[in-house]
């Protein structure tokens, strides 16, 4: 196996997934209300994510950026629309739990929608086709030229991606466990907050360009 390969992969992939954005702080909310399996699986949605756009950019990077690029001001928006919906569901299920009502729990039988949703979520930054796809076709001349070079560094992306995820995760399952109910619920605030200012910003650099 190429490691030079793999290891520039590995870089890439923590390059993409370490910048704290929403997806990060939703991964730990998520894992704060329901433990490291619902964590993980939200995790792996986004690990996924990078892991399909990291192949696509492997094989037509270039191509797919600039078919892409037409749509890039509505999947912006749309990404913006859905992060504020996802922090006003957040801020009312917190409403509603400070208001007596039963909590919504993370169980194990929603694993697959937490992973679809998150999933989906991740795929509509399509930036991150030209983030792969720039790093590829920058070593365009080097191993990076062959086909398996490109399958090794798509690999060592996915699993930085994947460990990155499932750290945050981890962060957020240890939180669950130890922190006290008012100071889970007033970090699931914070976080939802956070979330949505990042969809405002979004929504206004859209509509302000």
């Amino acid at each position: 196996m190429d490691w030079r390969a793999f290891g520039e992969g590995v870089i890439a992939g923590y390059g993409i997934a370490i910048p704290v954005g929403a997806i990060a702080i939703l991964i730990v909310d998520t894992a704060l209300r329901g433990g490291f399996v619902p964590g993980f699986m939200a995790g792996a949605g986004a690990a996924s994510a990078d892991l399909l756009y990291a192949a696509l950019a492997a094989v037509a990077g270039q191509t797919l950026a600039l078919a892409l690029a037409p749509f890039a001001v509505t999947l912006r928006l749309l990404s913006a629309l859905v992060l504020l919906a996802l922090g006003g569901w957040g801020l009312w299920r917190l409403h509603r739990r400070t208001a007596g009502a039963a909590p919504d729990p993370v169980v194990a039988a929603s694993a697959w929608r937490t992973y679809t949703q998150f999933l989906g979520l991740t795929l509509l930054n399509p930036l991150t086709v030209a983030y792969f796809g720039s790093l590829i076709l920058g070593n365009g001349a080097g191993h990076l030229a062959t086909t398996a070079g490109r399958v090794v560094f798509v690999l060592g992306a996915a699993v930085a991606s994947l460990s990155w995820q499932s750290l945050l995760a981890l962060i957020g399952a240890a939180a669950h466990r130890r922190l006290s109910p008012r100071f889970q619920l007033l970090t699931s605030l914070l976080g939802n907050l956070i979330v949505l200012l990042l969809g405002l910003r979004i929504a206004w650099q859209v509509l302000a360009a």
